[in-house]
């Protein structure tokens, strides 16, 4: 039996356990502003055996413009048997919080994880009757649900989740529910308590406030770092960026190529129609940019008709194919675009070239060449 002052002590102790874990936490969430670093960090924290010690943690982000839950990540082990691996890895090498953060800082594991791509395939409708996490978002409170006592909890993504007992939290910023946090013990099978729920909300306070921040960062870059008239990346950020992928092909290395673009005969479009339908054509052609260009492509204005783009982990034969897809579909849109084409100039790291200048220099004098040899075509 406890004397009320050994049971004080005792909560006094827990208590301060408590907040300094989410003292740590928090301090390794102000570590960065970039969104998947934040996501890492908070679903390692809820899964952490020196964190809240969940098994698995996902977390789910409200599209606004499309009225959707969309799932962003998840971490945790895939089987009963992996969960041994990394527990017993863990427990062996005495790893704390942050050397957990460290150690896939390049979220190399996660292109591993089916739970993780599971996690991504995920799109909720924010109504009513699209199941718990939208309810987590309309209600703004948690939930915990066991699915095999209430069949009606049961939804799409329930079953290729493996979910039984799970715990839903909100992610809140300035009282608006911006996200929601899924959490279970899958494989200790460990019931979720009332202290589990109390502190992975406070936990999701915390962590609404860093990804609402890392958002409004990321707009304030993209804002900064973009040409005004035509959305895309501006001159100095392309050189940065280039800068990056240099870094980041050498270390790894790979390859990736460059495209020079420039309008032909700009000058006398604009000396012929005037500056404003100039200014139309330019944003006609970035759109057809954005639309052509493949996800992980970083499209640029370099400087008044002329474009560029880094296309990574690409070698030259394949930056030929996407430069003539670009350079059709431009000539393909002569109606919006009054018959303008453009020309494109080809080089590629680091067989051309290791330096940021000598790359630009040889995209540019292929660029030339394609201009020379009668405009509208490719050259490398």
């Amino acid at each position: 039996m406890f004397t009320m002052g050994e049971y004080y002590k005792q909560e006094c102790m827990k208590a301060q356990a408590e907040l300094a874990m989410l003292y740590e936490i928090g301090n390794a969430m102000r570590t960065t502003l970039n969104l998947e670093e934040i996501l890492y960090i908070i679903l390692t924290a809820a899964t952490a055996h020196v964190g809240l010690s969940f098994n698995r943690a996902m977390l789910f982000l409200v599209n606004e413009k499309e009225n959707q839950l969309e799932g962003k990540m998840g971490i945790g082990p895939d089987s009963a048997e992996d969960a041994d691996k990394v527990w017993s890895h863990i427990e062996r090498h005495k790893l704390g919080f942050e050397e957990l953060i460290e150690t896939h800082s390049k979220f190399e594991h996660l292109k591993k994880s089916q739970l993780d791509k599971i996690v991504k395939s995920i799109k909720i409708p924010i109504t009513k009757d699209s199941g718990i996490i939208a309810l987590t978002v309309i209600q703004g409170i948690s939930f915990v649900i066991n699915t095999g006592k209430t069949q009606e909890t049961k939804t799409e993504f329930t079953e290729p989740l493996n979910l039984e007992e799970f715990v839903t939290v909100p992610l809140k910023a300035r009282d608006k529910v911006i996200g929601v946090i899924l959490a279970d013990n899958r494989f200790t099978n460990k019931p979720i308590t009332n202290d589990d729920i109390r502190m992975l909300t406070m936990f999701a306070n915390q962590a609404g406030l860093a990804i609402e921040n890392s958002r409004l960062y990321e707009r304030t870059l993209v804002l900064s770092n973009s040409d005004s008239l035509t959305g895309l990346w501006n001159h100095g950020y392309f050189q940065y960026l280039l800068d990056n992928e240099i870094k980041k092909t050498s270390k790894e290395k790979l390859f990736f190529s460059i495209l020079m673009i420039d309008i032909d005969d700009f000058k006398i479009f604009n000396d012929t129609y005037g500056h404003q339908a100039g200014d139309a054509i330019l944003k006609n052609i970035s759109n057809i940019f954005r639309e052509v260009s493949r996800k992980i492509d970083i499209v640029a204005r370099y400087g008044g008709e002329e474009f560029a783009i880094i296309l990574p982990n690409t070698k030259k034969e394949e930056a030929v194919v996407l430069a003539e897809r670009l350079r059709k579909s431009v000539k393909e849109n002569q109606e919006s675009l009054k018959n303008i084409t453009i020309s494109i100039g080809i080089t590629s790291f680091p067989k051309e070239g290791e330096g940021k200048e000598l790359l630009i220099s040889k995209a540019d004098r292929a660029l030339y060449e394609a201009k020379r040899a009668g405009k509208d075509r490719v050259c490398v």
